[in-house]
C-alpha cells in the first residue's frame, strides 16, 4: 500500500509511526515531513498547504489513501481539491473545517443552536470588542483571534487593561496576521478541561479515550499558551457515567447541528470541553487529531489505521469493530529556548539513538543535517510513553526525557503529575 501523508508534527510523526508498525511493507511518503518521518518514509520537498503540488504528485503516483494531519491544509480545501480529482483522502472537507478555522463561525454555530457553551459576542473591527469586553466586567475574559493561529490565539485576560492591550494586539496590531480579522470575546469558564476525539462519517461515530492536554507553558498551569506541552489518556476522572453524559449532551447533539446545517463532516472532530458545576461546555472544535493528544491516543488503539480510515471515508463506520486496549499513554513535549516566540534552530539534539522499551519519541521541530539531527521549531519532540497503568507510563515518558539533551531545551515536569495522585 502506498501513503501519502501530510504534515510535519509530532501528530504526524506519530500517524507514521503507527502506520508502520500496522504494515511494515508501507510506502510511505511525507508532505513536507520531519527528521522522524524521514527515518520511516520519504519526505517531499512540498508543504502541506501547496494544493497544485501536492494534486500533480498524487496524479502521477497514485497513492492509496492521502491523509491529512495538520488544519492548515484541511481549511484550504485538500480534501475538496483530492476529491475532484478522484483522488482517495480521509479528512473533513473545507465547509466542515470552518469549525477550526473560524472561531466566529463556531461561536455562532454553537449559539444557534443552543449548544452548551459560554456566553460570548462576535466582532469584527476592534471599537465594538473595546465596548463589549469593558461593559461586562466580569474577570477573566476570554479573547480568541477567529482564524488559525497554531494553537495560541487563545488569550485569558485577568482584567480590564489587559483585555484592551489584547483587543489591541489582536485586531489592531495583528499579532496573529488575518486570524486577527475578527474576534470572539467570552466568558470565562471555570472546571475541569478535556479532549473529546469523535471519528465520524456524517452517519456514525465512535468516541476515543478521552485525553487531557497541557496547554500552559509552565509547571502548574502557569505562563502563556502553547500549542500543548504535554498530553495524557485514557483520563482517570472519565468515569463511564461522565463518559455517556458527553455522548449524549455533547457529542451526538453537535453531529446532529452538523446535519442540520447540511455540513458533511467525515474525519475526526477534536471537542475542547471543559466540565463545569452547571455542565459540560464546549471551548473550540478541531476538524483534525489534537497535538499532542494524538500521540497518547494511538498507542491505545489495536484496529488499524488504515482501517479504520477507510471506513470512515466510504461511510461504513458503524459497521468497524474499533478494538481499544488497556494500556495508558503520557506524552512529555520538549520545546527550544524562546518558545512560544521565536525559536532557535539548528541546535544538535542528543540522545535520540537511546531505547527504553514502551516509549517513543516522536519528532515535531526537527530537520536532518548531515549525520545530525538539529531543531527546526518550538515544539521540538513529543517523548511518549505506555504502560499498564497511567503512573508506569508518566515514570517512564520522563525517563526518556532524561536521556535527550539540546541547548534550551524546556518542557514541563509535572505532566499528569496531579491526577495520578487522586
Amino acid at each position: 500500500m502506498k501513503i501519502l501523508l501530510l504534515g510535519s508534527g509530532g501528530r504526524e510523526h506519530a500517524l507514521a509511526w503507527r502506520l508502520r508498525q500496522d504494515d511494515p511493507d508501507l510506502q510511505l511518503f511525507t508532505a513536507p515531513g520531519n527528521a522522524g518521518t524521514g527515518q520511516l518514509g520519504t519526505n517531499l520537498p512540498l508543504g502541506a498547504t501547496d494544493l497544485d503540488g501536492l494534486a500533480a504528485w498524487a496524479l502521477k503516483e497514485k497513492p492509496d489513501l492521502t491523509i491529512v494531519g495538520p488544519e492548515a491544509p484541511l481549511c484550504a480545501g485538500v480534501v475538496d481539491r483530492f476529491e475532484k480529482a478522484g483522488l482517495p483522502i480521509f479528512g473533513p472537507n473545507a465547509a466542515a473545517a470552518r469549525l477550526e478555522g473560524s472561531k466566529v463561525f463556531t461561536k455562532n454555530f454553537l449559539l444557534k443552536h443552543d449548544l452548551p457553551t459560554a456566553p460570548g459576542a462576535c466582532f469584527n473591527e476592534s471599537l465594538s470588542a473595546y465596548a463589549f469586553s469593558q461593559k461586562h466586567d466580569a474577570y477573566p475574559q476570554v479573547l480568541k483571534a477567529d482564524g488559525l493561529a497554531a494553537g495560541k490565539g487563545v488569550i485569558i485576560a485577568q482584567t480590564p487593561r489587559e483585555a484592551a492591550q489584547t483587543i489591541d494586539r489582536i485586531m489592531d496590531q495583528r499579532i496573529f496576521g488575518e486570524a486577527g480579522r475578527a474576534m470572539v470575546i467570552e466568558e470565562f469558564s471555570a472546571g475541569r478541561e478535556m479532549s473529546i476525539h469523535v471519528l465520524t462519517d456524517g452517519i456514525s461515530h465512535f468516541i476515543l479515550p478521552i485525553a487531557q492536554d497541557h496547554k500552559k507553558l509552565g509547571e502548574g498551569d502557569s505562563g502563556p499558551n502553547t500549542g500543548g506541552m504535554g498530553a495524557y489518556a485514557p483520563a482517570p476522572f472519565a468515569t463511564p457515567e461522565l463518559q455517556a453524559q458527553i455522548s449524549t449532551q455533547v457529542v451526538e447533539p453537535v453531529l446532529a447541528a452538523l446535519r442540520k446545517e447540511g455540513i458533511d463532516f467525515r474525519g475526526i472532530l477534536y471537542i475542547g470541553l471543559i466540565w463545569t458545576k452547571d455542565g459540560p461546555s464546549i471551548l473550540e472544535f478541531n476538524v483534525r487529531g489534537g497535538d499532542p493528544e494524538t500521540q497518547v491516543l494511538l498507542p491505545l488503539l489495536d484496529t488499524p489505521l488504515v482501517e479504520i480510515f477507510q471506513a470512515v471515508r466510504e461511510q461504513r463506520l458503524g459497521k468497524l469493530e474499533i478494538r481499544l486496549n488497556a494500556k495508558h499513554a503520557v506524552t512529555v513535549v520538549l520545546a527550544t529556548a524562546g518558545y512560544p516566540g521565536t525559536p532557535e534552530t539548528g541546535v544538535p539534539i542528543e540522545g535520540l539513538d537511546l531505547d527504553i522499551p514502551g516509549t517513543c519519541v516522536f519528532h515535531a521541530g526537527t530537520k536532518q543535517e548531515g549525520q545530525r539531527v538539529v531543531t527546526n521549531g518550538g515544539r521540538v519532540l513529543s517523548v511518549t510513553a505506555w504502560a499498564a497503568d497511567l503512573t508506569a507510563a508518566r515514570e517512564l515518558a520522563y525517563q526518556r526525557v532524561a536521556k535527550i539533551h539540546f541547548a534550551g531545551s524546556q518542557y514541563r515536569r509535572d505532566i499528569a503529575a496531579r491526577l495520578t495522585l487522586e
